[in-house]
């Protein structure tokens, strides 16, 4: 099954991902911590290691995989019936692809990863919680880097969507069920 869990920063929405894991694992699923984000400056090190804090203090023991950008190879390779996979989070996996250089090698990129993440998600068995920020509540942002950011997550979302079992959206800690 597909879950995609989206909230904004700080919203409780990795958090909603990882106890329905740790539930999960109460009936004898192994749990998959797949990480997206990149260490690339002090603050992103601090969230990555606030992020690892909270996996720690679980009930249960969690395999983790770092994949940047190599997000559906990973998927493909670690599925199982018996297993549940946090994906944490789409928009650093995005990101990820948006910063490639040059722009021309960056969108070729993105259509490409994006294209076999909706091709594989229907195929993967076991749980699969995806979990991405919400980001398109806002303002348009200034900069063109920045409006194709909102942009491309904002049509993710909306792709995943379409196909996940169930859509989750986190505010203050607080799940709504929007699909599912």
């Amino acid at each position: 099954m597909n879950h995609l869990i989206l909230g904004g920063a700080r919203s409780g929405k990795t958090r909603f991902a990882t106890q329905a894991a740790v539930a999960l694992a109460t009936k004898g699923y192994e749990c998959v911590y797949l990480a997206t984000a990149q260490a690339l400056d002090s603050e992103m090190h601090e969230r990555i290691a606030r992020h690892q804090l909270d996996r720690e203090q679980d009930s249960i023991e969690w395999l983790t995989y770092e994949t940047p950008f190599e997000l559906v190879e990973t998927l493909k390779a670690i599925a199982r019936d018996n297993r549940v996979i946090v994906v944490d989070c789409l928009t650093l996996w995005l990101t990820n692809h948006l910063l490639i250089e040059p722009k021309t090698q960056s969108e070729e990129s993105w259509h490409k990863a994006k294209t076999m993440l909706l091709q594989a998600l229907p195929l993967l068995p076991g749980e699969l919680y995806l979990v991405s920020n919400e980001v398109g509540c806002g303002i348009v942002p200034m900069g063109e880097l920045s409006r194709r950011f909102v942009d491309e997550a904002g049509w993710l979302h909306q792709d995943i969507a379409k196909i996940a079992d169930e859509v989750v959206l986190v505010t203050a800690g607080l799940p709504m069920r929007l699909k599912g």
